[in-house]
């Protein structure tokens, strides 16, 4: 009897055990160079947040995780391996995510929008450029012109509504060809391209190497962009703690960068190559997208328009119920577990917030639509100035000591968005100060209607100078 009994409790701790001692794959597609996914992914990866929050009790308490990280250039690719079942996880924009959800419908799955990571309500993060030497300062001029674009991506969508506003056919009015942005950098430097349109960050890293000028942002089409992360819907119903664990490790990583801009752009420029000027530009206070987790209604309307899209370009031949397919009851959780008050940041559309001094006079900055900023080599953090005047004023200063210049920030008047300086133009108001713009039309337009002039970033400087 002892030796039957002690036999069936063996068999019975065969099939405990394992389940008890389980290995979960944790599966987790990254874009690394599209910068603004950085909190769904590299940083996570880099700074080991994701352990942080892994469960250890219920169904988890001797559970083993696998964490496998796999990094892409593009959304396209990633879905596929999420459909082939080899990633859990996946980081994309609003485009690719909604072709994610159609074909994870197509193979008979479902795939679920959990959360959004950076983005733009006005649509700022897509931009177009041509090569530096090009004529062409604005969107009007490239009518019979060859444009590159990502097919399919967020970028392709900006375009084709871009080109819908100046009344073209796309078919026939411009010349539409698929380009990666690997690719279309040496086209654009060999002139074998009129312009080229792209995802975060490529405008404004092409843009900052010097060999484009970027003359089309996508807050001029005003329609809502993000970036966001995705999960396999059996496995966050398999492991929803899971999925509010990597969602936490987001949050923090959010964080991180609201607090230490400086500090991690120079990381995601170590990781990826893209220049630290340019994810501080995206990052940084005020920056050129906004860096939240929320679902707002916005940012639904984005995939639904994305779907829509699409289906016009024969990428998908079905829609999306989006109150199945977007679930923000994760992303809720995972505010609510961090302390984090989800119903505030859903209605909070601010600009990550700048709380600094002018470095010039010491006085706190509280009017933040004439602000400029200098990163000096070799300083961890960047000086802030109130106006564009107090910064190039400083700006002359530093270069007559010998400082290095990293880069020079200004805030468009307009839009609001972070511009490199240098590749800005500027107009100035009724009372005599610079206010700065993406295009010489938009500064136009401003300094006919204040009786101003208009500036471009060597004028703009010697201005500044000469008014102290």
């Amino acid at each position: 009897m002892f030796l039957r009994a002690t036999f069936a409790g063996l068999v019975l701790a065969s099939f405990i055990l394992p389940a008890q001692a389980q290995t979960i794959r944790i599966a987790i597609g990254t874009q690394d160079t599209t910068i603004n996914c950085a909190a769904g992914g590299l940083l996570i990866r880099e700074l080991g947040l994701l352990d942080k929050y892994l469960p250890h009790d219920g169904q988890y308490k001797d559970a083993q995780y696998d964490v496998q990280w796999k990094n892409f250039t593009s959304g396209a690719p990633l879905t596929n391996e999420m459909v082939a079942g080899k990633l859990d996880f996946g980081a994309m924009a609003d485009f690719p995510g909604a072709f994610n959800g159609v074909a994870f419908e197509t193979a008979g799955k479902h795939s679920l929008f959990i959360s959004v990571l950076s983005g733009s309500i006005k649509g700022s993060g897509n931009g177009i450029v041509v090569p530096s030497a090009s004529s062409v300062q604005s969107l009007s001029e490239l009518k019979g012109k060859t444009i590159s674009v990502p097919f399919a991506s967020t970028s392709h969508g900006m375009l084709l509504r871009a080109v819908a506003d100046q009344g073209w056919d796309p078919l026939k009015d411009v010349n539409i060809i698929a380009q990666a942005p690997e690719v279309a950098g040496s086209a654009l430097q060999a002139g074998k391209i009129d312009a080229h349109a792209d995802f975060v960050p490529f405008a404004e890293l092409f843009t900052s190497r010097g060999f484009a000028r970027k003359i089309f942002d996508g807050s001029q089409a005003n329609t809502p962009t993000f970036h966001g992360a995705l999960v396999d819907q059996a496995y966050a119903k398999k492991y929803p703690e899971i999925v509010v664990a990597y969602l936490r490790a987001s949050l923090e990583a959010n964080q991180l960068l609201a607090a230490e801009p400086e500090k991690y752009s120079e990381l995601i420029a170590k990781v990826t190559g893209v220049d630290a000027e340019v994810n501080y530009l995206f990052h940084g206070p005020l920056g050129v997208q906004t860096r939240d987790l929320s679902w707002k209604p916005e940012y639904r309307q984005a995939v639904g328009t994305a779907i829509d899209t699409l289906k016009l370009l024969k990428k998908a031949d079905r829609g999306l119920d989006l109150n199945t397919f977007i679930d923000d009851q994760y992303i809720r959780a995972a505010f609510k577990a961090s302390n984090v008050d989800y119903t505030a940041q859903l209605a909070n559309y601010a600009q990550t917030p700048l709380k600094a001094v002018d470095a010039s006079t010491g006085k706190a900055i509280t009017d933040f639509s004439h602000v400029a900023e200098i990163w000096v080599r070799g300083e961890d953090k960047v000086r802030q100035y109130a106006s564009a005047e107090s910064a190039f004023s400083a700006l002359a200063a530093l270069k007559q000591e010998g400082k290095n210049i990293r880069a020079v920030y200004a805030q468009a008047c307009d839009s609001g968005i972070k511009l490199l300086a240098d590749q800005a133009w500027f107009a100035s108001d009724a009372q005599g100060r610079l206010n700065a713009f993406l295009l010489k039309g938009q500064a136009q337009q401003f300094a006919t209607a204040q009786g101003g002039k208009v500036f471009d970033f060597t004028d703009a400087t010697t201005q500044a100078v000469a008014a102290r």
